[in-house]
């Protein structure tokens, strides 16, 4: 962790320094800053609504990397990489430490449905480059309740961040794509079935109405709960036309599976 270049893993005083002393390049500066002041700023005299977000930021807690690309072969592998490593160091870095990835902006403008494409383009990649099996606890099937995105052997919540929403604030980077992995083991004891985890679920919502301005998502769901589908809300709709209908990943328990079939239509 720390070391030098651009696409490793690195803590927040690493990017913070790295920043300051001009040796990251201007795109991964606009996205560090871009991701750090809207955390931990407000909008409608509301705070973030993810106060447990608001936490890891402010302490220091969360793990941030930089793609340079979100197809370029190389550049997923490296993510692969960096995102291995963070399964390896997360519980020993903080209680909640969350992995960050800031890709670099693309020279044009992409429509909403480039931005849902490239999500799910990267987590097909990283599905078929898995070096562990997916968990057998884990179904395959995107339309279940208890389905969710694993890499590593790890189940994980991965939520996204970008520049088309023009009311939700919440899930907007003016830069560029953005995903932040959550491994399912930080939210144990606030899941849906759970005193805390309904508190919890109550607050952000209410924070969220507010800090939006709108209401909360309609697939805005929990994990576990039947009629909640977790792969909705990795990149929210603002326009469901330019949204998939159905999840666009294939998952398979074939391993290993590095299968370029399985990249058709990512």
């Amino acid at each position: 962790m720390n070391e030098s270049g651009l696409h490793v893993l690195m803590d927040q005083s690493t990017v913070e320094r790295r920043v300051e002393t001009g040796k990251l390049p201007d795109w991964a500066v606009a996205h560090y800053r871009s991701f750090h002041d809207g955390i931990l700023g407000e909008r409608n005299d509301t705070p973030f609504p993810c106060y447990f977000g608001v936490e890891s930021e402010r302490e220091g807690m969360g793990l941030y990397t930089f793609c340079d690309s979100a197809t370029d072969v190389d550049a997923l592998f490296g993510l692969g990489e960096t995102l291995l490593e963070y399964l390896d160091t997360y519980e020993d870095h903080s209680e909640r430490a969350p992995l960050t990835v800031f890709f670099r902006p693309p020279d044009e403008e992409w429509t909403e449905a480039k931005y849902h494409e490239t999500l799910w383009h990267v987590l097909q990649f990283l599905h078929v480059h898995d070096p562990e099996p997916w968990p057998d606890e884990v179904p395959t099937d995107p339309d279940d309740e208890y389905w969710e995105f694993c890499f590593g052997g790890t189940p994980m919540f991965p939520t996204s961040r970008a520049p088309f929403y023009d009311d939700r604030k919440s899930r907007y980077c003016p830069v560029g794509l953005e995903i932040t992995f959550q491994p399912r083991d930080l939210f144990e004891g606030v899941t849906a079935d759970t005193e805390a985890g309904q508190q919890a679920r109550e607050v952000i919502q209410n924070r969220l109405e507010e800090y939006d301005g709108v209401c909360p998502h309609a697939d805005l769901g929990d994990w576990g709960v039947e009629g909640d589908r977790e792969w909705k809300q990795y990149l929210f709709s603002s326009d469901e036309s330019q949204a998939p209908d159905e999840c666009p990943i294939r998952v398979t328990r074939e391993h290993p599976k590095a299968d370029p079939e399985l990249l058709v239509g990512a």
